[in-house]
C-alpha cells in the first residue's frame, strides 16, 4: 500500500466516511474501499450506510442511486465526468412515449440509467435481479429499458411475459461478437466461458455460465475448471488473475474495457475526503420519484 492510499484510509476513518467501489474500478482504488461490489450490492450497501459521507467510486448513475437512497447524506462521485453510455441512450420523454403506446405495461428500468429515467419507471432492476423483478410483477406486458440485450435474456427466461424492448445497450459489452466467443472456445476447448447478459444473445449461446459481475466472480471462484474465459469488463479479469494465479484466466477480447469506470483516481478520492469536490445533488421531486423505483427493487427478495 502506497503513501497516498494510507492517507486516504487514515482520513476516511477520521471523517467516518464510507468508500464504495464497483468491481470495474482500478485495483488501487478498490484497495482503499470499504466494500467492492456490483450495482445491486452497492445499492443495498448505500441504503444501509450509517456514515454521513459516502464516496461512490463508479459512474454517475451509481452515485445518483446512493444519493436517492440516502438523500440526507453527503454523496460524492470522485470522477465527476464518469458517465454511462447506456444511461445516455434513453430520455424521460422516451419512457413517457412508451407508456402511452403500452398503457397496460409496467416499466422495468435497468439500474444503469439516469435518476430522471428511474423517476418515470415503476421499478428498477440489476442484471442479477432482473429475472426476479420481472417475475414479481403482475403485469403481462413489461417495458424493459434501456438494455435490449439484458431484456432479451430475461424474455427468454420468462416466455409467459410480453417483454417490450428498447434499443439501448452497453456499447462495451455489445461490441463482443459471436466470432469472438467462437474463436476463443475453439482456441481453448477446455476453458469455461463466463458471460454477462449485457452481451448480445448470439454471444450468450456460447456461454458455459451467464451471470452478473458478482455472479461471474462467485462462479469462477467455486469452479474446478482450470481455464476460464471472462466475458465481461476487464476489471473482473484483473480480480481473478490476482486471486487465482495458478489458473489460466483470459478475456474474451483484449479491448474489453469501460473507459468511464477507469476514470477514478486515488487523487480524486482524496479530494472528496478533503472537501475539494462538490457533493452530488438532485432535484427533490426527481429524487423522491426515483427513490420509489429503487426501493421497490431492493425490497424484492
Amino acid at each position: 500500500m502506497n503513501e497516498l492510499q494510507k492517507k486516504i484510509i487514515d482520513l476516511k476513518n477520521k471523517k467516518d466516511a464510507l468508500i464504495l467501489s464497483h468491481y470495474y474500478q482500478n485495483m488501487d482504488v478498490q484497495k482503499v474501499s470499504d466494500e467492492v461490489g456490483d450495482s445491486f450490492a452497492l445499492a443495498k450497501l448505500a441504503q444501509k450506510a450509517k456514515q454521513e459521507l459516502i464516496i461512490l467510486c463508479g459512474v454517475r448513475f451509481m452515485a445518483e442511486s446512493a444519493k436517492i437512497l440516502n438523500p440526507e447524506k453527503a454523496v460524492y462521485l470522485p470522477a465527476g465526468d464518469a458517465g454511462c453510455p447506456m444511461a445516455d441512450m434513453i430520455s424521460p420523454q422516451q419512457v413517457l412515449e412508451l407508456r402511452k403506446k403500452h398503457p397496460q405495461a409496467a416499466v422495468v428500468c435497468y439500474v444503469n440509467s439516469s435518476a430522471e429515467v428511474k423517476a418515470q419507471s415503476d421499478i428498477c432492476c440489476t442484471s442479477s435481479s432482473a429475472e426476479k423483478i420481472v417475475r414479481s410483477l403482475p403485469n403481462k406486458d413489461i417495458i424493459f429499458i434501456p438494455d435490449r440485450n439484458l431484456g432479451s435474456y430475461v424474455a427468454k427466461k420468462i416466455p409467459e411475459k410480453n417483454i417490450i424492448l428498447f434499443e439501448g445497450c452497453c456499447p462495451i459489452h455489445d461490441a463482443v461478437s459471436p466470432d469472438d466467443a467462437l474463436s476463443m472456445k475453439k482456441a481453448f476447448p477446455k476453458a469455461k466461458l463466463l458471460v454477462h447478459p449485457e452481451c448480445r444473445p448470439q454471444v450468450l449461446e456460447y456461454a458455459d455460465y451467464i451471470g452478473s459481475t458478482a455472479e461471474i466472480l462467485d462462479w469462477a471462484r467455486k469452479t474446478q475448471a482450470q481455464e476460464l474465459i471472462i466475458g465481461t469488463e476487464s476489471g473482473v479479469y484483473e480480480i481473478l488473475k490476482h486471486e487465482m494465479p495458478d489458473k489460466k484466466i483470459m478475456l474474451i477480447r483484449e479491448d474489453f474495457l469501460c473507459a468511464d469506470m477507469k476514470k477514478t483516481s486515488l487523487e480524486d478520492v482524496l479530494a472528496c475526503l478533503e472537501g475539494e469536490k462538490e457533493q452530488l445533488s438532485l432535484p427533490q421531486k426527481e429524487l423522491e420519484a426515483a427513490r420509489q423505483s429503487l426501493e421497490r427493487m431492493v425490497a424484492v427478495k
